[in-house]
């Protein structure tokens, strides 16, 4: 197979599922991984996908192309962070109680986030994070330790993504991540809509002890088509009274602590 074929079918496999592995890449295309690693790196700077540990997202130019979409339509932050503001502010009373003083938190983007950043002004923890809004919200308060994520600015969602990101994270070590997403499919799927943000929640998850998914019940079974993780990969689901009740029965059978807000 030569390295053009080889490359549209990387691209057509990413299309298809988001995020690839480099094993599963080269299993699939019967290449060595090394040679894998080589079309990926190439690929990233011709910006036809996103290089991420050990595998590969869709860039934010092959979804939108994959979708028939703009990017630009990708709602605003400042639009989002105005909607369902009372379910948003119930979980994130309640993700605080499970915040002890001197913990490292990791705090995913998104607005649910933000408003338990709100909600830990003077403790005494340590917040890391790719949120700008998080960073604006605790940047003046010298209890909490604020450590930023670099990265690519995402000027429409406000944050920080790609692969300076992703080597950050490698460098954590956190006790508990709230994490967001898009939608929960009935099948206890976790999924992001969106190419960038996949890979970087993956990563989020490996840094930390504990991982506490905030998701109202808007978000079952929302949107988004990029499987970011499953409800066993979860300690504890914070949603409120309207979520799907079967949805939650599979994260309570998987281990997983359901708190209804």
């Amino acid at each position: 197979m030569t390295s053009r074929k080889r490359h549209a079918k990387i691209v057509e496999s990413l299309r298809s599922t988001g995020v690839a592995s480099v094993r599963e890449l080269a299993e699939n295309l019967q290449v060595s991984e090394s040679t894998i690693r080589r079309d990926l790196t190439l690929l990233d700077r011709n910006g036809e996908l996103v290089r991420t540990y050990g595998g590969a997202a869709l860039s934010l130019r092959g979804a939108a192309e994959a979708a028939g979409a703009d990017t630009e339509k990708e709602i605003p932050f400042d639009v989002v962070i105005s909607r369902d503001e009372a379910l948003k502010d119930a979980m994130a009373e309640e993700a605080v109680k499970l915040i002890e003083d001197d913990s490292v938190i990791v705090l995913d983007i998104g607005t649910t986030p933000l408003a338990i950043a709100r909600r830990l002004r003077g403790r005494s923890v340590t917040v890391i994070t790719s949120s700008l809004p998080v960073l604006d919200e605790l940047r003046d308060d010298d209890a909490v330790r604020l450590v930023m994520l670099g990265g690519v600015l995402r000027r429409n969602y406000q944050s920080l993504v790609g692969s300076l990101t992703e080597q950050a994270l490698r460098q954590v070590s956190a006790d508990l991540l709230f994490l967001s997403c898009t939608g929960v499919r009935p099948n206890g799927h976790v999924v992001d809509n969106m190419a960038v943000e996949a890979p970087l929640k993956q990563a989020m998850i490996e840094t930390a002890g504990k991982v506490v998914l905030v998701a109202a019940e808007t978000k079952f079974p929302g949107t988004g088509s990029l499987r970011v993780c499953s409800l066993s990969d979860l300690d504890v689901l914070i949603t409120t009274s309207g979520a799907d009740p079967n949805t939650l029965q599979l994260c309570r059978e998987a281990d997983g602590k359901v708190i209804l807000a």
